[in-house]
């Protein structure tokens, strides 16, 4: 029966698609090994809030998520990221797949307003996989396992990776959501002021 093991090596920016993702680097490695002719994989990403340092700018900066620095102890926890899956083609010791990973810059999301709030260093993540293995027994037969649910991976996501795709997706630009009545208040005082843009009602509010 396949033994899957696995490591996140490496991530990066997927250029061109719909929304801002990431592709997140996957070394599957077999043992023993059979032949394995497709896996259906589904992967849990959580994000490790408590396994690094937080300087006092992105203590500041976080604060609306976990509340003032000295609660901390009690308010970090690890946090749902996202929910991936992927197919992966035939092999027998080991291969290397592209994860996609899809992210938002929508700052209400809890998630994406904690990577915004870092400044540098890396994201500790850890991946939680499950799945379906179909492979080949020793006379060529297709079979069926289970990926065990204890199958984990970690790794530490460059914080200058995810700025560096939204900088591509949204350059200069973040997201801001309104009640749909203070929007409307909004683009009414624009109107009447005879202001092109949104940021020049804001700027026109704010001292």
């Amino acid at each position: 029966m396949p033994d899957l093991r696995f490591q996140v090596t490496g991530a990066a920016p997927v250029p061109y698609a719909s929304a801002p993702s990431l592709a997140l680097q996957l070394r599957i490695e077999n043992t023993p090994q059979e032949e394995i002719r497709s896996v259906a994989l589904a992967c849990q990403i959580r994000i490790e809030t408590t396994r690094r340092h937080y300087s006092e700018a992105e203590q500041q900066r976080l604060s609306d998520l976990f509340g003032e620095p000295p609660r901390w102890g009690q308010t970090l926890r690890s946090m749902l990221w996202a929910q991936a899956s992927a197919t992966v083609p035939p092999f027998c010791e080991s291969t290397v797949i592209d994860l996609p990973v899809a992210c938002t810059f929508d700052l209400t999301v809890a998630t994406a307003k904690y990577l915004n709030g870092l400044k540098d260093g890396c994201v500790p993540l850890t991946f939680l996989f499950s799945g379906s293995i179909f492979y080949a027994d020793a006379e060529g037969a297709l079979q069926v396992s289970q990926i065990p649910w204890s199958s984990e991976a970690a790794y530490a996501l460059p914080v200058a990776v995810w700025k560096r795709m939204m900088d591509a997706y949204y350059p200069n630009t973040a997201w801001l959501c309104l009640r749909r009545d203070v929007a409307e208040r909004l683009d009414r005082y624009r109107t009447a002021r005879g202001l092109a843009t949104w940021e020049q009602a804001l700027e026109s509010i704010l001292p």
